[in-house]
């Protein structure tokens, strides 16, 4: 359940700070929260069912990461990546993923390959089943399994930072119209399916190609002179 599919049927007992945390960052994964959404700490108290001296922490947390923005007498809204903040990321990404597709390809177990057909299998599931949300998501979990198993804790974290911001990059400059039906960069299946079966052979060279190129792709789409969108209140979403 995404942060704004409804207020929270949990008790305060029963959200821990990095549960809540979680929600929100899942919320930006599968596009649902957008660049320039205000949450407001009374609503988000109220969703979570917890104080503010909960949510001021996480709020801070979040603003380290980049996924918001913490300005005086606004409070927090969603951050909104500017054109250098996304080349930057990109330019990161297209550093750091080949490394990390490398060291996984040599650790790979057969689970992990599993793992791996397991989450393009549910996108394409999500995809025939009219979930975009989800499908956007699942493409993000996939890039995060590669980084999370490849044995680089330093740039492990990296990556947990960096794709949330591209989901951001995606929603402030990509054709949101192209994002839905999944044509944009929302990684899609075939391309992981082409990685995959160069992750299976062993074969490093093709793989780390696809990645670089994949990742290019995605930035190439990108559309920095239209004009973005106005958020709606964090209010009229939960009501949607």
């Amino acid at each position: 359940m995404s942060l704004l599919s409804g207020t929270a049927e949990a008790g305060p007992a029963m959200w821990s700070d990095q549960a809540i945390y979680r929600r929100i960052v899942d919320s930006v994964l599968d596009h649902r929260l957008s660049p320039g959404t205000r949450l407001t700490e009374d609503k988000l108290c109220s969703i979570f069912g917890v104080s503010r001296t909960r949510i001021k922490p996480i709020l801070v947390r979040l603003a380290n990461e980049k996924i918001i923005t913490l300005t005086h007498n606004r409070g927090a809204s969603v951050a909104k990546p500017t054109q250098k903040e996304s080349i930057e990321v990109f330019e990161t990404r297209r550093l750091i993923e080949p490394v990390l597709l490398k060291r996984f390809m040599a650790r790979a177990q057969t689970a992990d390959i599993a793992h791996l057909s397991n989450i393009i299998a549910q996108d394409r599931q999500a995809q025939e089943q009219g979930d975009m949300h989800k499908a956007i998501g699942l493409t993000g979990e996939f890039h995060l399994y590669i980084a999370d198993h490849a044995g680089h804790d330093t740039l492990s974290r990296l990556m947990h930072e960096l794709v949330p911001r591209t989901c951001l990059i995606l929603m402030a400059w990509g054709s949101q119209d192209k994002v839905l039906r999944r044509e944009h960069a929302a990684c899609g299946c075939q391309e992981h399916r082409q990685l995959l079966d160069a992750i299976r052979l062993r074969d490093t060279a093709v793989a780390e190609k696809l990645m670089d190129s994949h990742l290019l792709t995605v930035e190439n789409q990108l559309n920095f002179e239209q004009v973005v969108a106005p958020a709606l209140e964090l209010e009229q979403l939960l009501l949607d």
